[in-house]
């Protein structure tokens, strides 16, 4: 993929670029002649103006059909009597889906993108009004905006750039394991972002043979101050709060104003919005993965719920995305299964009622194997049969299939996830193919005991392709997954979550997709497949072991998720006896659902994943801290003032409803602070596409909860001077919260 360096690009641009594959990267040098946008190609060269960039982006560049489209687009925009142009444009779209050629240009999307802002009276021009309506919700017209600490990072280092043109565009680049110079300040009292740039500066300017001894002897702090003096006037940085802190740090304020229209905005958008999914890479996350015939435990709980929300914020940011159940639905353990329904059961009755509770029946087929060498030896011909396409050892796997699917089912529906099952079976016919690859590139290594092993760097161990006695294992399966999930799927980021113990292995899968060259698509070219592992720490018990119950069993998922669903309701029915409750009888046990199941799912969520922690019902369930009540509390507030708004003030709430307030004018300090929180959003989107760990996503939930409980405690909403602005916020809030909500994949109600 081409990538250009582009400062203030327009929707045109943007959509272009999408249109014909080109990435943009955010530059901060413009230029003085050039008044708006400028495109730095890849050999230097700067283009300025609208349709001279497209017309570059436009691989063909000498094509007139295309020139004379974009010469008048150009007259449409600058005519104060446009009908003449529409009418020609209305005669050719008669005839024609496009402008040129059968699909969409750089001339459609000048045109709609015109025809959209200038908003013509199209009743006259039908076939105009079509070409409109057909195209113009097309994703790449989708402007995603930029980012609250984006627009600061614009003021500032194109202040640094004009203050010091030479500076290289390399200075304002993240190196690799290093952090940005613009930063959001850990103390919101001493600003709200921080930025670095002064210090790097001062480094550069004093080793630099050119420039000026006066220009470097205030110092860093020198440096700082002069780039604050130079700070514009009326834009996202409140220039009058600006100050330096420690060696050099600019601390930073958002303007007032500039929040207030940024929330407006989002108001007007009904809240974040998805990015559409036209030109989204495809992208798979591997989670979950029960095995079959035996409940789900605790233990499956961290990869279910996170794989769910990876996927979500994935899905969101506009990625295809393959939510994939890697179910063990394959191996030699099936053999004993078999065997133990076959003597428990005619094969005309295995069913549901045969198999009963899955844990006492695999237990019950373990025990027979261990202690009945008859039974072993059965089993194990039971493999070969089932293996060799038997039809009573594949009806008998089936059902098992089918009656732990079931079993799986309960789980899933109260963590409300979504997965496609791919089991190990579906990959087993692939695996000879795929070893004969690793053939082909003399990546086998032959070991006297007939394995076949593939050894890649940085690791002793080799992985094993295929055992001595000619059957597949974990190794062999993750290969084959592994080459349909790049080369048939074309998935281009692969995200695969169990836990921690198990990351050797995927490192060394990954490194032998590399090695082979499936991550790229020749041995020189750069890594285009991006491999990762998530890995989680364990749920621990009270006593620091792993969590079970009193007898020593594993904690079933579905006990665990009950049992915190109804000490909920115990809790909610208590404030509904003391009339502290806005639900009724009937909605209790909903009510006690969503909270019981999103407090267990939020309270894993909420901590790094690498983390072990201790299971606790009375800390995720507690109304104060960080908990999912806490926030699930703090969401109903918010919508029970809107309520009473409503009730109380008809007139006002409807013109809030409408998005029909102009009124948003934040003065008092909270209502700043709330502001500065409700826009942080993009901001953590972009750090969590990075990662892709969703406790970043708790984090500024958490946050934005307690800057809202704050503006409530500190400012009268109902009946004040200021209640448009206050409602205002009250519903960006609510909308930020529950978008929140939902890439967690956390159930929420309006009333609690």
């Amino acid at each position: 993929m081409k990538t250009c360096k582009v400062f203030s690009p327009t929707q045109k641009i943007v959509a272009a670029a999408k249109l014909v594959n080109v990435k943009l990267n955010q530059c901060f040098r413009g230029y003085p002649l050039a008044n708006g946008s400028v495109l730095y190609t890849p050999n230097g060269s700067m283009i300025f103006g609208d349709n001279a960039i497209l017309k570059y982006l436009n691989n063909s560049p000498l094509d007139y059909n295309i020139d004379e489209w974009l010469e008048l687009e150009r007259d449409l925009r600058a005519s104060a009597k446009p009908d003449i142009i529409l009418a020609k444009l209305d005669a050719h779209l008669a005839s024609n889906s496009f402008l040129v050629g059968g699909s969409m240009s750089v001339a459609d999307v000048a045109m709609i993108c015109t025809l959209v802002s200038i908003d013509p009276n199209m009743d006259k021009f039908p076939s105009v009004q079509a070409f409109v309506a057909n195209n113009s919700g097309n994703p790449i017209f989708e402007m995603a905006g930029t980012s609250q600490i984006q627009d600061v990072e614009m003021v500032v280092y194109s202040t640094i750039l004009s203050l010091f043109p030479d500076v290289d565009d390399a200075f304002f680049e993240v190196p690799v394991g290093g952090s940005n110079m613009m930063q959001k300040a850990k103390d919101v009292k001493l600003g709200h972002y921080q930025c670095t740039a002064a210090l790097k500066l001062f480094q550069i300017l004093k080793n630099s043979k050119n420039s000026k001894p006066e220009v470097v002897k205030g110092g860093p702090k020198g440096l700082a101050q002069s780039i604050i003096d130079h700070l514009p006037r009326g834009g996202a940085v409140d220039t009058s709060t600006c100050n330096i802190a420690g060696p050099g740090f600019i601390m930073l304020r958002v303007s007032a104003d500039y929040l207030a229209l940024k929330v407006a905005k989002l108001i007007q958008s009904d809240g974040p919005q998805p990015r559409g999914n036209e030109q989204g890479e495809s992208v798979l996350v591997d989670f979950s993965s029960p095995n079959i015939a035996k409940e789900m435990h605790v233990g499956h709980l961290r990869s279910t719920i996170i794989g769910e929300s990876v996927s979500r914020i994935l899905e969101f940011t506009g990625h295809k995305t393959h939510r994939i159940n890697h179910v063990g639905d394959w191996g030699t353990q099936f053999g004993m299964l078999i065997e133990y329904l076959k003597q428990n059961a005619s094969s005309e009755d295995i069913s549901g009622n045969s198999v009963g509770d899955l844990t006492e029946f695999y237990r019950n087929a373990k025990q027979c194997f261990d202690e009945d060498e008859a039974f072993k030896k059965r089993s194990q011909l039971n493999v070969v049969a089932l293996q060799s396409g038997d039809e009573e050892c594949t009806k008998i796997w089936q059902t098992l299939c089918d009656i732990s699917r079931a079993s799986f089912e309960k789980v899933y529906s109260r963590l409300n996830c979504t997965l496609t099952e791919c089991g190990e079976s579906f990959y087993n016919p692939m695996i000879p193919g795929v070893i004969e690859k690793f053939k082909e590139a003399k990546l086998v290594t032959d070991d006297p005991s007939g394995a076949k092993l593939c050894f890649v760097d940085g690791h002793s161990a080799p992985l094993m392709l295929q055992k001595s006695d000619g059957g597949f294992g974990y190794d062999s399966t993750d290969m084959a997954a592994l080459h349909y999930r790049i080369k048939t799927l074309k998935c281009s980021r692969c995200i695969y979550i169990t836990d921690y113990t198990q990351s050797q292995h995927f490192q060394m899968c990954f490194a032998a997709a590399d090695k082979i060259g499936w991550t790229s698509d020749d041995a020189s070219a750069a890594k285009k497949v991006e491999l990762m592992h998530i890995g989680f720490g364990t749920v621990m018990g009270e006593d620091n072991k792993r969590f079970k119950t009193r007898s020593g069993d594993t904690v079933k998922l579905v006990d665990l998720l009950d049992e915190s669903s109804k000490r909920m309701e115990e809790n909610l029915r208590e404030r509904l006896n003391e009339k502290k409750a806005n639900i009724t009888e009937q909605e209790l046990p909903g009510v006690a659902r969503v909270l019981g199941y999103s407090a267990v799912k939020y309270f894993d969520l909420h901590r790094n994943p690498t983390s072990n922690y201790v299971f606790s019902y009375d800390r995720m369930l507690d109304t104060k801290g960080n908990t999912a009540i806490y926030l699930l509390y703090a969401h109903a507030r918010l919508v029970s003032i809107l309520a009473k708004a409503g009730d109380q003030f008809p007139e006002t709430m409807a013109k809030v409803e409408a998005k029909e307030s102009s009124a948003l004018s934040l003065v008092h300090p909270s209502e700043v602070n709330l502001a500065y929180h409700i826009n942080q959003f993009d901001e953590v989107l972009t750090t969590l596409l990075v990662d892709l760990l969703p406790y970043r996503i708790c984090d500024y939930l958490y946050a934005l909860s307690n800057s809202a409980s704050d503006f409530v405690t500190k400012c009268k909403v109902l009946g004040s001077d200021e209640m448009e602005t206050r409602l205002l916020l009250c519903k960006a809030t609510g909308l930020v919260m529950r978008v929140c909500f939902d890439l967690l994949g956390l159930q929420y109600v309006m009333s609690i």
